[in-house]
């Protein structure tokens, strides 16, 4: 789906600017504040650019909690999760109050309901989005699966060569597909779901997935989660599909040189001479209304993970 262009939210003279939305009076502060110093892109330009893909992004941080990560100073100053906003939002932000397993506490994270929280987040200096796989209504059944692709000292071409192994697996499933740049060094590869199965049951599809990778590139890939088990080579992650692990939405820029931007593809745009920078916050929008939300699927109907593994089976 295609949307109207919007305009930017902020003009280019004020540092500090007030701006009405959803009902709520936001203030935008030093708005003229470098956050990328090589290419000279400034806060101002981030928030316009979050206003601005709105109607893209807000899809897939709706309703969900948010572990934002925050760089005040932009992507050369000290960054810090700001996860537990407890006190420290306004009023009308809404939370979801969650008890962690692993360390006993309570947090209340922050959770997308329109693009002023998106906006609210973004003054905060969060240069990526970071939402959980799941929503708050069905906190325990994520929406998607992933396949995340991490070069570790390999070529970008052995991530986009592991990225074709996996859809070629996924296609002998039946298993429908959905890749993205990463906007840092990798692939990730999202399957839809729609919030059927648990976090546990994901983990475990994604695992066979990636052994499966694995042993059709032994020689580029690794499954070890540790680093030094890996020898340097591509790791196919398939342990972020957990509770409250992330990855940055569609869409998000990154805290990365050249203010890059985590695109949804096409399957045949994965291949030769594809390039993280190829797509950034100078011309991401432009690519975004010519292509529409290509990435729509991933939180449309979900697979059927019970014919999947009778296929599998039927395969051995």
């Amino acid at each position: 789906m295609r949307h109207k262009a919007r305009k930017t939210l902020l003009n280019p003279s004020e540092d500090i600017q007030v701006k009405k939305m959803n009902g709520h009076d936001l203030k935008f502060t030093n708005l003229g504040k470098i956050y990328w110093p090589v290419e000279k892109i400034t806060k101002r330009d981030l928030l316009n650019y979050y206003y601005q893909v709105t109607p893209y992004i807000l899809p897939y941080l709706s309703d969900r909690p948010q572990s934002m990560n925050r760089h005040p100073d932009g992507i050369n100053g000290p960054s810090f999760y700001f996860k537990d906003i407890t006190g420290k939002a306004p009023e009308w932000i809404e939370t979801f109050l969650y008890h962690s397993e692993s360390d006993g506490r309570d947090r209340n994270y922050l959770v997308v309901k329109d693009e002023a929280s998106l906006l609210y987040m973004a003054s905060l200096g969060c240069i990526e989005m970071n939402p959980w796989h799941s929503r708050v209504e069905s906190v325990d059944y994520p929406d998607w699966c992933i396949i995340d692709l991490d070069p570790g000292k390999n070529s970008f071409e052995d991530v986009i060569k592991a990225a074709r192994v996996t859809k070629d697996i996924l296609d002998s499933l039946g298993v429908d597909s959905y890749p993205k740049t990463s906007g840092s060094t990798g692939i990730h590869i999202y399957i839809p779901l729609a919030a059927v199965y648990t976090y546990d049951q994901s983990r475990e599809f994604a695992r066979v997935v990636a052994r499966m990778v694995n042993e059709k590139l032994p020689v580029i890939t690794s499954i070890e989660r540790m680093v030094k088990d890996r020898k340097g080579k591509l790791y196919i992650d398939f342990l972020q599909n957990r509770p409250q692990a992330t990855i940055c939405a569609p869409y998000s820029i990154r805290p990365k040189p050249g203010a890059t931007v985590s695109m949804p593809l096409h399957w045949e745009e994965v291949k030769k001479g594809l390039k993280m920078k190829d797509f950034n916050i100078k011309n991401g929008l432009e690519r975004i209304r010519m292509e529409g939300d290509i990435f729509k699927p991933v939180i449309g109907k979900g697979i059927d993970l019970l014919k999947v593994i009778n296929t599998y089976t039927a395969s051995k």
